[in-house]
């Protein structure tokens, strides 16, 4: 982490008025935010989206540099990791996402960029059913899937159960928190906080020290619930919620949604059955279920599939050998590496999918077959 440069990106995140998407759209236009820090109000007012009020809200908050010089000794201190949205740990699946935050902060070691990455929301009053239901899910994707991560929000009832099970079955769990990092809400769940962080896991927030607890904070991490996964599993839900949220984020980032059935009356599966009923989630009732979904295969690669490899040459070979490393790699991040057009890249990912030799993920990204 390079003090002098996080400092700005963190101020930036400070400016009232400033969020992801207009952050987005003044680098855009600027190098880096110490150019925007520095650039005349003249300046910022003349890029398009920006106007006169938001240029001087810039210049009236360069005094929260220091505010952000603080944030950095902040995280030292309490080993807290920054992550800015360029770099290279930052969760690629949230990148892709329009508003995903510039600046994450994360409280573990966890790879953000495993292979394979489920949500599991609910309703904070679950009954036995669900605790079943969550519980049975996650069993049989440990079994079959190590490499998976669980991500929820923390909270009581479905979330913190998700949570819990992950532990047991060892799986890396990420919990995503509407607050700053130095504390855990609710309190009763710090213990399993502390059990996530020291099992891989990790607490992630967009917050900056000392943020209060505010309602719409929670409304909004649940956009990063669903841009973290490959797909979210609603397992109760009443009719209104902020798991019916997190659903329908993920939908708009074409993550794939999937809801367990409820008794016709039930108040709290309402919110699943109308998923369901709308076309707006697969109805699930087990583990296979997600895995035939999500084409999620048993095991390694088919000897089939293995067979292959050594026949493959040339630019096919090349995007293999580079997909051998068990990575999952988005389609113009592989363009970018092995310096291929995205229009012939895409043709030979056609080709190597069709054979069976890869596998293809939400959000153009792509596996070898298997893995």
């Amino acid at each position: 982490m390079e003090d002098s440069k996080m400092k700005y990106k963190i101020w930036l995140t400070l400016v009232k008025g400033v969020g992801p998407l207009m952050s987005k759209k003044l680098l855009s236009v600027l190098e880096d935010e110490e150019e925007i820090y520095k650039a005349s109000p003249k300046m910022l007012a003349s890029i398009p989206g920006i106007g006169k009020v938001l240029s001087a809200e810039v210049q009236r908050s360069k005094s929260l540099l220091c505010r952000a010089e603080q944030e950095v000794e902040f995280a030292k201190r309490n080993n807290i990791t920054i992550l800015y949205y360029k770099d290279k740990a930052y969760p690629s699946r949230l990148s892709e996402c329009p508003d995903s935050p510039t600046i994450l902060y994360s409280r573990g070691t966890s790879d953000f960029n495993t292979s394979k990455v489920i949500g599991v929301v609910g309703t904070r009053k679950m009954t036995d059913y669900g605790r079943t239901s969550c519980e049975s899910i996650l069993q049989g994707l440990s079994v079959s899937h190590p490499d998976l991560m669980v991500v929820s929000g923390l909270a009581y009832g479905v979330d913190v159960c998700a949570h819990r099970k992950a532990l047991e079955c060892s799986l890396p769990t990420v919990g995503v928190v509407g607050h700053s990092l130095e504390h855990v809400y609710p309190a009763a769940h710090r213990q399993t906080a502390q059990q996530m962080i020291e099992s891989g896991g990790a607490l992630l927030s967009e917050y900056v020290s000392g943020t209060f607890i505010d309602r719409n904070y929670f409304v909004a991490r649940n956009r990063i619930i669903a841009g973290l996964c490959d797909c979210v599993l609603v397992v109760e839900s009443g009719e209104k919620g902020g798991s019916l949220l997190t659903a329908d984020f993920a939908s708009s980032y074409h993550r794939d949604v999937f809801a367990c059935p409820g008794r016709a009356g039930d108040p709290y599966s309402v919110g699943c059955n109308n998923l369901i009923k709308q076309n707006k989630a697969a109805l699930v009732t087990s583990s296979e279920d997600i895995e035939y979904q999500m084409n999620w295969e048993k095991g390694g690669p088919s000897s089939v599939q293995l067979s292959l490899f050594p026949e493959l040459d040339g630019d096919q070979g090349r995007i293999v050998d580079l997909l051998k490393s068990g990575d999952v790699f988005q389609q113009n991040e592989m363009a970018r590496v092995l310096q291929l057009p995205i229009s012939k890249l895409s043709s030979l990912l056609f080709e190597l999918e069709f054979v069976g030799v890869l596998s293809s993920l939400p959000g153009n990204r792509y596996k070898l077959a298997g893995r």
